[in-house]
């Protein structure tokens, strides 16, 4: 009897083990299927959307819809993608194929931590559609930071399909606008549920694009004004007629404006001569005026060879003459014979340290 009931608790205890064990299984599981569920969301939304939909005290039937006063709204195309475009090989796959490439590639830009206040829209064709600041999480100190951010993706991208070109062999070229101002973005449909943008801004952003130029980034005035004074290069294109807007005076933006401090901020001089031929004939110069010549001291860390006086003139004969042609070896070599006849104390320093230094005759 004690046998057996010793059995028996034995049996439980063993499968309480395996409940137990079955349990933490399913529940990691689940644990699993919604974080990949929320992840699956967020990459259909936007982060801050996405959040609102997963909580738990929502209500279901509410519509999802926010009104900004200012972001920035990008589009950017590639009009000769139709043209090349074609349906002949593989019925069209392997076009498809270059574009998603692309996409992929502009996608992977918005993971950099300066793009953070971006957001993807949506591709349309072959134009890509982003905006800045919607979420308000993401806003920095400065009010204008999305924007310039923005900008700075609009050139990433360029920058991004130059490099595919090259490989690719392709020559496809962008064509981008951008505006900034007031929308409203939301959430529509049930079962496919799309996030979205609405506005004069976004109106105004697709026909900056629609009206450009290939390879350039066109804003309208008030858009330009603001990047003007955080540090951009513009370009007046001058009135264009927009659908919907009549006559709009637009800008090209041309880039950020280059810091001249920054450009001077080298400590070592720059050297007077550049080639073997300057500084050869900085030395003639300076012997024929009876100067004489003298070089500055470089630093420790160029561990160059040390510094002599300059060579004889047959040496100096022997250094311009000297070349690989072989029906002029006897007379190099009889003129070396020559110079060593002559006799000169002095050594020849190496040309290639001599170009790096800095010529300065004394007066």
């Amino acid at each position: 009897m004690v046998s057996y009931h010793c059995r028996l608790i034995e049996i439980t205890s063993r499968l309480d083990f395996l409940w137990k064990l079955q349990a933490q299984k399913e529940l990691q599981e689940m644990r699993e299927l919604r974080q990949h569920n929320q992840q699956l969301l967020k990459n259909i939304l936007p982060d801050h959307v996405a959040s609102y939909f997963l909580l738990q005290d929502r209500n279901y039937e509410e519509l999802y819809a926010q009104s900004y006063s200012c972001c920035g709204v990008l589009f950017a195309s590639i009009p000769n993608f139709a043209s090349f475009y074609s349906e002949d090989i593989n019925n069209g796959v392997e076009c498809i194929r270059l574009l998603n490439e692309i996409i992929f590639d502009f996608d992977q830009l918005l993971d950099e931590e300066r793009f953070r206040p971006l957001e993807k829209i949506k591709t349309i064709s072959s134009t890509y559609m982003a905006a800045s600041g919607l979420n308000p999480s993401r806003k920095g100190p400065d009010e204008w930071g999305h924007l310039t951010a923005l900008v700075d993706f609009a050139f990433a991208m360029r920058e991004a399909l130059d490099e595919l070109n090259k490989h690719s062999f392709n020559n496809f070229k962008l064509r981008i606008g951008i505006s900034h101002g007031p929308l409203v973005g939301g959430v529509i449909g049930a079962k496919k549920p799309v996030y979205d943008i609405w506005g004069n801004t976004v109106n105004e952003a697709s026909r900056m694009d629609s009206t450009g130029t290939f390879d350039k980034i066109q804003v309208p005035k008030a858009t330009a004004q603001i990047l003007e004074a955080h540090g951009y290069l513009v370009q007046f294109r001058g009135s264009v007629a927009v659908k919907g807007k009549g006559e709009m005076e637009t800008y090209y933006v041309l880039g950020r404006r280059k810091s001249v401090g920054r450009q001077m901020s080298v400590g070592r001089h720059p050297s007077v001569h550049k080639s073997l031929a300057a500084v050869v004939y900085g030395l003639v110069r300076a012997r024929k005026k009876g100067l004489g010549s003298s070089l500055s001291v470089p630093s420790p860390q160029r561990r160059l060879a040390p510094l002599v006086p300059p060579p004889s003139r047959h040496k100096l004969h022997r250094i311009l003459s000297e070349t690989p042609h072989p029906g002029r070896r006897k007379s190099r070599m009889r003129e070396r014979r020559m110079t060593d006849a002559g006799g000169s104390s002095h050594s020849y320093p190496d040309m290639r340290n001599v170009i790096d230094l800095d010529f300065k005759p004394v007066t």
